[in-house]
C-alpha cells in the first residue's frame, strides 16, 4: 500500500465512519461527498427513504443511509445503535438537519417553536449523546453542528430558527468543555448565503432580497454548496486537531461587510 502524503495524513478521513443527518441534499448533501472524498465511509440519514436512495447514487463508494427522525427523540438510541452495529463506530457526527417555520412572531404558536427547536437542538443533542460517549471511550472523535447566520444576525420572519441555531453555539462551547479532555473535538459551521434549490427559491423573484444579500457578502456572490462540504472535511480532520469549540463561519465576509 502507498504511505500516505504529509498532506493526506493532515486532511485525509481513510477509515473513518461519518454520519451527516439530513445527509439527502443541500448541505447535508455537499458535506456527505466532501467527506467521502476525503476517504471516510459515509452514513446519511434523514427522514426519507427515496432521497437517501438518491443521495447515496450520487455520493458513490462506501455510503449508506439510515432513516431517522429527529424529533423522535425516543427512537434515537436503537437508531445510532443499528447505524454503528451495522458501518462501525461513528467517529464523525454532523448534526445538518433542520427544519423551519416562516411567519411573523405574532402568529408564531408554541407548537410551530417546539417543531424547529425539536429538530435542530433537542434532536441534535439527542442523537450526540447517543454517539459521543463511545468516541470518549476510544479516545477521539468529531462533532460538528450547523449553526446559521441566524446565529448571529437577525432576520425577520423566523424566530424558532434563529433562537434554536443560536442555541447550538453554546451547545457547541458547552460540549467542547466537557469533551475536550477525553479527546472528542466539538465544533460549528455557520454557512452565509449558499446557492443551494432553497436560497433560488427565495430569491428567484425578489431582486430587491438578493441585491441586499449581494451588497452585504465582502466577496460579492453566494457561497457554493462544496464549500461547507470542504470547512467539514477540515473540522474532522486531523489538519484541526487543535480546533475545538468554535464554530467557523463560511460567509464570503458578509458577518463582517460593509
Amino acid at each position: 500500500m502507498t504511505e500516505p502524503t504529509p498532506l493526506e495524513k493532515a486532511f485525509g478521513l481513510s477509515g473513518k465512519h461519518a454520519l451527516v443527518t439530513g445527509g439527502g441534499g443541500g448541505l447535508g448533501l455537499a458535506i456527505a461527498k466532501a467527506l467521502a472524498a476525503a476517504g471516510a465511509r459515509v452514513t446519511v440519514a434523514g427522514r426519507r427513504a427515496d432521497v437517501l436512495e438518491a443521495a447515496k447514487a450520487e455520493i458513490g463508494g462506501d455510503v449508506a443511509s439510515r432513516t431517522m427522525d429527529l424529533s423522535d427523540l425516543a427512537s434515537l438510541k436503537d437508531a445510532a445503535a443499528d447505524i454503528e452495529a451495522s458501518r462501525g463506530a461513528v467517529d464523525i457526527l454532523v448534526n445538518n438537519a433542520g427544519n423551519t417555520v416562516k411567519k411573523p412572531f405574532e402568529e408564531q404558536t408554541a407548537e410551530d417553536f417546539d417543531r424547529v427547536f425539536d429538530v435542530h437542538v433537542r434532536g441534535a443533542l439527542e442523537l450526540t449523546r447517543c454517539i459521543v460517549p463511545g468516541q470518549a471511550a476510544r479516545g477521539g472523535g468529531s462533532v460538528i453542528f450547523l449553526a446559521s447566520m441566524t446565529s448571529f444576525i437577525g432576520q425577520p420572519f423566523v424566530m424558532g430558527y434563529t433562537t434554536a441555531k443560536s442555541a447550538l453555539l453554546g451547545a457547541v462551547r458547552g460540549l467542547s468543555a466537557e469533551y475536550a479532555s477525553r479527546g472528542v473535538r466539538v465544533n460549528g459551521i455557520a454557512p452565509g448565503w449558499i446557492d443551494t434549490a432553497l436560497f433560488r427559491a427565495a430569491t428567484s423573484n425578489d431582486a430587491a432580497r438578493l441585491n441586499k444579500i449581494l451588497g452585504r457578502i465582502q466577496m460579492g456572490r453566494v457561497g457554493q454548496p462544496e464549500d461547507i462540504g470542504w470547512a467539514a472535511v477540515f473540522l474532522a480532520s486531523p489538519a484541526a486537531g487543535y480546533v475545538t469549540g468554535q464554530t467557523l463561519v463560511v460567509d464570503g465576509g458578509a458577518l463582517v461587510g460593509f
